[in-house]
């Protein structure tokens, strides 16, 4: 039989047990939580895919966070029709997604409703250009993630939110992590935001201007 000090010592032995283990899955826990990145990008609207394909291209390691489940913001939403004065001034990706546009509109299977023909002219629209600058939203989604898809420093993930309370985490000036609320935490080099919201340059606390920025000022 073992004494009651015998006893005594093996349930202290096994408190401690407890406590390093608990200590150890918690800590394992946060290494798995934290993902560490070249560049991490808040916002999958066309400005956060065109810097998450130039930034690959760059040979930066990409993460491409998206709060809801949709890249491409308005230009696959619904605002398939751009407005632009001079359209030789496009130039970089801009050009480069309006050219990959017009490819998938040259491929006979994309024209459901109507023949390419008879859109000839329309609005922005002639064939002889190098580029098409209407197209439906379900077009720019699948031209979008087609030019992704070529990045393989990319990563996308979807319907990850800012903590936008506690979730941005710094040194000096200097943004070091931002949290999600699912808790998922990610490591960075460089931070962008390209939301429209701009929550997290708000939750940065960095200066910035809302509305038209006056000609006194700047």
């Amino acid at each position: 039989m073992l004494s009651a000090h015998s006893v005594s010592i093996f349930g202290h032995l096994r408190t401690i047990w407890l406590i390093l283990s608990t200590f150890l899955i918690q800590n394992l826990c946060i290494a798995q939580t934290i993902q560490s990145y070249d560049m991490v990008i808040y916002g999958g609207t066309s400005a956060g895919v065109s810097a998450a394909i130039q930034a690959s291209r760059m040979g930066k390691k990409v993460i491409l966070i998206e709060p809801f489940k949709r890249i491409g913001g308005l230009t696959t939403g619904g605002l398939g029709k751009t407005d632009i004065g001079n359209k030789q001034a496009i130039g970089g990706l801009s050009r480069e997604f309006y050219q990959n546009i017009k490819k998938y509109y040259l491929k006979p299977e994309n024209w459901i409703y109507q023949n390419r023909e008879s859109y000839r002219g329309v609005g922005y629209n002639t064939f002889e250009e190098d580029a098409m600058w209407a197209f439906e939203p379900s077009a720019a989604l699948k031209v979008y993630h087609e030019m992704l898809e070529k990045e393989p420093n990319i990563r996308i993930v979807y319907q990850q939110r800012l903590n936008r309370k506690t979730g941005v985490k710094k040194e000096g000036h200097v943004i070091k992590t931002i949290q999600m609320e699912t808790g998922q935490i990610y490591q960075g080099k460089m931070f962008m935001d390209c939301t429209y919201e701009g929550d997290l340059m708000a939750a940065s606390g960095v200066s910035y201007t809302v509305g038209r920025e006056s000609n006194s000022q700047y």
